[in-house]
């Protein structure tokens, strides 16, 4: 009877997909003409007035109104090197026409060519107006496709990240640059993000921004708290933690986080964990656990699984799993397992953010101008995304198989060629599909090797900058006044 019990608990070694790629397709809700129409409407909400504050009238009436605003937000994204004055230029030629019919067109009525309104406009768009559009964004875009569930839970992947800044306006007061041994050469603020990403459309669903002294699990606690119901969460190492079950538990969401091998060994008392482990365990939180305010601090039940991982040309790894997914015979092992394994896709994402969408360093001269830009860049984000989904689906592909700078780059020269999609036809939608889903990742025979995460640097014979540049012209000054 024992050795039939141990054989039952068992776990086999698990081998990773070579394509880490979620297997099933997507079928779409709609027909190709219906997402054209969605697809513009993305960037052109109904509901943009019941956002904004309430204001005296003709607060919103100028040429940058509130609907031409966040369009140019999306359009300073799609494409980097993009400058102020490119909008400019783009509002002459009547480029934001088609969005409001009313009165003479835009050309007519902006006479300058400076910047100045519209950096006022961009001034003047509430914050909490951007966050509003990413969200129902997000779940538009979700609601084009069918089976985007797993054993009937959303599925979301966790993860954070920075953003680089220059110390402008009140910007180091908000994000205060990271702490250095040398305080002279501290420059760069930072700004702490999370995001949350869908697992099968691979959509922003939400995200957290706060200062570099804020936590990513502070953080990550406040998408947790805004998820809708039947929703899981997948996280590595650092969500890991006493702290997240007692949020998961409190939003009654789900959740399959990575444990480390120290934390896994203390919910069984100490003793060794051998790979194929599958046990019901209590988590009871310790001393020195941070705990989350307002939070039960009642054990959580859940379930740990130990398993090696094996995969071609990598060494054995064997990962610590919990999950609050108790139920073993509706959710096996090896089924969460895969499920984690895809969490490597919000890397893959992040990288996207950072460098397709030019977000790993942002340049403006204030803290609510820099929340604005991340937002907008998100927004910019889940439009390519959504063509990439409506491609998907028209083909017959998963998602995650078609490359996002290829989208990216097709999806910027349609709204242009097109004006905001709006004289595009039906024909003219299925064009952009169909280039979309010839943009696929290729099909590797051999594994990639892992690469050093260094940077290979140019020569420069000019000295490194410490400090700001106004005390090194304080200092050049000097130098000169002493010869």
């Amino acid at each position: 009877m024992k050795r039939a019990a141990k054989q039952k608990n068992k776990i086999k070694p698990f081998t990773p997909p070579a394509t880490r790629t979620p297997p099933g397709r997507l079928r779409s809700r709609f027909d190709a003409a219906t997402l054209r129409r969605l697809f513009i409407r993305l960037f052109q909400p109904d509901d943009l007035t019941g956002w904004l504050p309430v204001k005296r009238r003709g607060f919103y009436q100028r040429v940058f109104s509130p609907l031409v605003v966040l369009w140019y937000f999306i359009y300073l994204r799609l494409e980097e090197g993009r400058r102020l004055y490119d909008v400019v230029t783009d509002v002459h030629q009547g480029g934001a026409d088609n969005l409001e019919a009313k009165g003479k067109p835009r050309p007519q009525r902006l006479r300058s060519w400076a910047t100045t309104s519209f950096c006022k406009a961009r001034q003047r768009f509430p914050l909490t107006a951007l966050a509003q559009a990413l969200a129902v964004q997000a779940q538009t875009i979700r609601s084009w496709a069918q089976d985007l569930q797993w054993h009937g839970w959303n599925v979301f992947l966790l993860d954070g990240s920075t953003v680089r800044l220059r110390p402008l306006g009140d910007i180091p007061q908000h994000f205060p640059p990271h702490k250095h041994r040398r305080p002279d050469r501290q420059y760069w603020c930072l700004v702490r993000v999370v995001v949350c990403f869908c697992l099968r459309s691979a959509v922003l669903t939400a995200s957290a921004v706060g200062a570099i002294t804020v936590g990513e699990q502070a953080l990550a606690a406040q998408l947790i708290r805004a998820a809708g119901p039947q929703t899981l969460f997948v996280g590595d190492r650092n969500f890991g933690i006493f702290r997240i079950l007692q949020v998961v538990r409190q939003a009654n969401v789900q959740a399959v986080l990575r444990l480390m091998e120290v934390r896994a060994r203390k919910l069984v008392g100490g003793r060794k964990l051998p790979p194929g482990l599958d046990l019901l365990v209590r988590w009871t939180h310790s001393r020195h656990d941070q705990l989350e305010p307002g939070a039960a601090t009642d054990p959580v039940d859940g379930r740990l699984i130990v398993a090696r991982v094996e995969r071609r040309g990598f060494r054995p790894q064997v990962l610590y799993l919990f999950t609050t997914l108790q139920e073993a015979k509706r959710y096996p092992a090896h089924q969460l397992l895969e499920l984690y394994g895809w969490r490597w896709h919000v890397e893959l994402n992040l990288r996207y953010l950072k460098t397709q969408m030019a977000l790993d360093a942002l340049t403006c001269k204030s803290a609510d101008m820099a929340q604005k830009e991340w937002l907008a860049g998100l927004m910019t984000y889940n439009l390519i995304r959504a063509a990439m989904l409506a491609a998907a689906m028209e083909a017959k592909l998963p998602v995650l198989e078609l490359s996002f700078s290829a989208a990216k780059s097709q999806v910027a020269r349609w709204l242009i060629a097109h004006r905001l999609g709006s004289a595009a036809s039906v024909a003219a939608w299925k064009v952009l599909c169909q280039g979309i889903a010839r943009s696929r990742h290729p099909k590797r025979s051999k594994p990639r090797p892992s690469e050093p995460r260094a940077k290979r640097h140019f020569d420069n014979s000019f000295p490194s900058l410490w400090g700001s540049r106004q005390k090194a012209r304080q200092q050049m000054k000097k130098n000169r006044v002493k010869r």
